[in-house]
């Protein structure tokens, strides 16, 4: 279900601080909510069917069940959902293989975490073989932790994902600090009692209680996390 976590990472003595960053992977990191999109067109073209533009709010940061099902159910198509997860997984890692851009910022905030120590995981919606793929691109070290979708028994927006990621850091969920793109993502993360800093990329999110939103990535640094952690106290 997820990688080591090395036994240096304990939690801080200082309550009232930082002591997790976890980072949804598509959308957020690496800008792949597009590649998704185009796999679905694909796929359902094959199958003869097209997708309504519109409906690409309505599956963008859910997980593959969901946003497998609803196509099925909004074109009838004649498939099962568990054959169109293998189509889209195939289509999806044909695109990966070519290449993944991360999104701006994403290097610089990843080096940052990792220089000062700060334990990170990689909390995704995707299934583990896409996870291990595209996670070479953004660096296995910066990583003490990942969770897939497809190893969890409620994935986003239900908490369990990060509640889990927490639990393997030794963190308090409400000491952690949380980056998002989608409604779907900030939802399990504020069901789990984590802050959260919302990027959108396909869909806008509003500010809310306990959630903070920027246009890009570029925007958030440790310092950043820091002080979100601190001012909902």
């Amino acid at each position: 279900m997820t990688s080591t976590v090395p036994a240096a990472i304990t939690r801080v003595a200082d309550g009232s601080a930082l002591q997790a960053v976890f980072l949804d992977m598509d959308g957020t990191l690496v800008d792949t909510e597009g590649f998704w999109w185009d796999a679905e067109r694909e796929v359902f073209a094959d199958l003869g069917h097209a997708l309504d533009e519109s409906w690409r709010d309505v599956v963008v940061g859910g997980p593959m069940t969901r946003s497998a099902g609803f196509l099925i159910e909004a074109t009838g198509a004649d498939i099962t959902l568990a054959e169109l997860t293998v189509l889209l997984n195939e289509r999806f890692e044909e695109r990966i293989t070519r290449g993944v851009p991360l999104m701006p910022g994403a290097a610089r905030l990843l080096s940052e975490l990792a220089a000062h120590s700060i334990p990170t995981a990689l909390v995704s919606a995707s299934h583990r073989r896409i996870i291990d793929k595209i996670v070479h691109s953004l660096g296995p070290s910066n990583f003490a932790l990942t969770v897939a979708g497809d190893e969890v028994a409620r994935t986003k927006p239900h908490p369990d994902p990060y509640l889990i990621a927490a639990g393997g850091l030794g963190a308090d969920p409400a000491r952690c600090a949380v980056v998002e793109d989608t409604a779907t993502g900030v939802a399990a993360a504020e069901a789990a009692g984590c802050r959260v800093v919302a990027v959108p990329s396909v869909a806008p999110i509003a500010a809310a209680a306990g959630r903070v939103v920027v246009g890009s990535l570029e925007e958030v640094d440790l310092a950043f996390l820091r002080t979100l952690i601190t001012r909902m106290n």
